[in-house]
């Protein structure tokens, strides 16, 4: 094993590999075996795929099909772009890569800052369909001069950079006693190639497959027959049609986990192991303790982290996003939810201007039996009226009914988020103020009453 940078490199691509395996303490607790994890988040580009983005260039360079100033094109879920950008950059290469449209924007955004085209095709068309990220790739390919598709999920090149980098270094990492290997499939490359050289070392390590709920890998390996994909979260792995670079013979089992199960374990690996990974980390480590729930003690369990989990963070890690997609609990409702289940009666947020008329303010309040009306003026609340202040200060001078609202409106609403819980929304809600606006995707789109809180916590449907 090579020392810890003994020497200066000549430029970034010389640091691809040799990532560091370490152990894992806590999340394992109470499962048997030993189990060890190899952080790839920690190669340069942040992901095991800068060691197939170097092979395949290199590859295409030797045979010809990338010439200087060429142009390479791929269809990727972030982490193999942002790889062939990185070795694009050293090498003058102009990139240009598909995405399907439910990758993280930090992806986007770092490709984009690589200096690469990104063109975003939706996630929920057939693999047939032109639109089909792999598809679309073939065809922008096709049609750019000096452009060569670098085809990672049929590339010979990537699971043959795993057989001669990732599957050494973990045999030798762990003095050839792992017993068991567990990887997903985006592409098949990371599973076959170091699947194929621990077989060689050892025909008895153990080589699973994981794949999301969704995928349809495991179904084919367990029956042979083709089933249809269903949408799934979790990134970069798992498929909706059998790649060309995985070679199912080298497995010898494949399990099933959850978006929810996935992105649970991600977010204990950072907070108890100190591990910063993205959600396909979550995903194998959960069945590598399933796995070794059945082998016992002696088995020595490794999987990878395959990148870094800042590409995540308006995902996995954000509390937000994992409430609204079902993968957390709410201590409280959030106002979102307590709008959406008022009066479908109702017609939308009912609002009046500063010109308005008091009268016309007041049949308002009373056509429509709400107590609280907003001022809007161009989209934003600029004052408030509230039925009985209005009908106390008409009553006591009466020609206010022909003078505009803005001459006796109160201060406006205040305005929250619309994942805002309603125990945040609660805390705004005062004698003086007995509303708040909620905003969702930058327009105020809803309003919250005293009323709306009350009638939730009493658990009255009236």
């Amino acid at each position: 094993m090579s020392e810890n940078n003994p020497r200066p490199y000549d430029n970034v691509t010389q640091v691809v590999g040799w990532t560091p395996m370490i152990r894992l303490n806590s999340v394992t607790d109470g499962v048997p075996g030993t189990f060890y994890v190899k952080c790839e988040f920690m190669n340069p580009g942040g992901s095991v795929k800068d060691r197939i983005a170097l092979a395949m260039v290199e590859a295409a360079e030797r045979d010809g099909s990338l010439k200087p100033g060429g142009v390479i094109v791929e269809a990727t879920s972030g982490n193999t772009g942002m790889a062939l950008a990185m070795v694009a950059a050293i090498r003058g290469y102009r990139c240009i890569f598909t995405m399907p449209d439910k990758m993280s924007q930090e992806k986007v955004k770092l490709l984009r800052a690589f200096g690469a085209e990104v063109v975003i095709v939706p996630t929920a068309v057939s693999p047939d369909h032109p639109e089909h990220y792999i598809n679309k790739a073939e065809a922008i390919a096709r049609e750019t001069p000096g452009a060569m598709l670098a085809n990672q999920f049929y590339n010979p090149a990537n699971p043959q950079a795993h057989y001669e980098t990732t599957g050494p270094e973990i045999w030798a990492q762990t003095e050839g006693r792992i017993t068991h290997f567990l990887a997903g499939s985006g592409t098949g490359g990371t599973i076959t190639g170091v699947g194929r050289y621990l077989k060689e070392q050892n025909p008895d390590v153990q080589i699973v497959g994981v794949d999301p709920e969704g995928s349809i890998l495991k179904a084919f390996f367990d029956t042979g027959e083709m089933t249809e994909g269903q949408p799934y979260k979790v990134e970069g792995i798992g498929n909706d049609k059998i790649p060309g670079a995985l070679d199912l013979s080298v497995t010898d089992r494949w399990v099933t986990v959850t978006d929810a199960e996935s992105f649970a374990m991600t977010r204990r690996i950072a907070r108890e192991e100190g591990l910063f990974a993205g959600g396909s980390a979550g995903l194998q480590v959960h069945a590598a303790l399933e796995v070794a729930k059945e082998a016992g003690e002696s088995a020595v369990v490794v999987t990878l982290l395959p990148d870094w989990g800042e590409h995540y963070l308006t995902k996995v890690y954000d509390d937000d996003w994992m409430r609204e997609n079902g993968f957390m609990k709410r201590a409280h409702p959030s106002v979102h939810d307590l709008v959406a289940g008022k009066d479908h009666g109702l017609p939308g947020l009912i609002t009046v201007e500063p010109t308005t008329l008091v009268r016309v303010a007041l049949s308002t309040l009373t056509s429509h039996n709400v107590s609280q009306l907003p001022v809007f003026f161009e989209g934003e609340c600029v004052g408030s009226l509230t039925d009985g202040e209005l009908m106390s200060s008409v009553i006591e001078d009466p020609a206010l009914l022909d003078q505009p609202v803005e001459s006796i409106m109160d201060a406006p609403f205040p305005v929250v988020d619309s994942h805002t819980d309603t125990e945040g929304a609660a805390r705004l809600l005062t004698r003086k103020n007995s509303a708040v606006l909620v905003r969702d995707d930058g327009e105020i789109s809803g309003i919250l009453t005293r009323y709306d809180v009350i009638r939730d916590l009493t658990g009255s449907t009236a």
